[in-house]
């Protein structure tokens, strides 16, 4: 009897409710430092985990980085956790406003309706390498402040009445966080800058 045949019978394992959703460049991340430690250790030689960093810094789901760690030990053999839960900051009259030192999610979601929200990251203790923003905006304004080097990207959004301006697009520095802006605004106007360089500053701009 062949192996083939023999495997035949087996229940074929049905992949996590995860599996399809996209993983990001800490999840890659941290199946990289499982494979190094695991080199180290001996259990994988240098070649394999050549390949395997390949496969898991060219992955684009859950579902591909799972295989890469399944044979090492550890909890559950999986390699990250299940995607976190986002945050979500709602306002439904008035200005949403956040600011000072928080911590920052990897996903953020801001829900405005009659107001608009002001969303500073310039004192936040940010511990990701990409940071989601996802809008869902009524007719406020929201504005967006970044410390000077992260990489800020807009496109995905979608404003109904306004306009999305993005000043924060100088060049980024090397292994700062990038800001992904997502969703929609109705009727204001959604603006991304850099903290003004004296206190007090006004842009006649917004």
């Amino acid at each position: 009897m062949t192996d083939a045949s023999a495997h035949s019978g087996d229940p074929v394992p049905r992949p996590r409710p995860d599996a399809e959703l996209r993983a990001s460049h800490d999840d890659r991340e941290a199946v990289a430092e499982r494979l190094r430690e695991a080199a180290g250790d001996g259990r994988i030689d240098l070649a394999e985990l050549e390949e395997r960093l390949e496969k898991a810094f060219a992955a684009k789901t859950y579902g591909e980085l799972e295989p890469l760690t399944a044979d090492l030990p550890g909890a559950g053999g999986g390699p990250v956790a299940g995607p976190e839960e986002p945050v979500v900051l709602r306002s439904n009259i008035g200005e949403l406003r956040h600011t000072g030192h928080w911590v920052v999610p990897r996903h953020l979601v801001v829900r405005t309706r009659l107001g608009g929200a002001r969303i500073d990251f310039t004192a936040a203790e940010c511990r990701h390498r990409e940071v989601l923003l996802e809008l869902d905006a009524g007719m406020g304004d929201v504005t967006v402040i970044v410390p000077r080097g992260w990489s800020v990207q807009t496109h995905e959004v979608t404003v109904a009445l306004g306009h999305v301006r993005n000043r924060a697009n100088g060049v980024p520095e090397p292994g700062a966080p990038t800001l992904r802006v997502t969703g929609r605004a109705g009727g204001g106007t959604v603006t991304v800058r850099h903290p003004f360089r004296w206190p007090g500053r006004r842009s006649s701009r917004g």
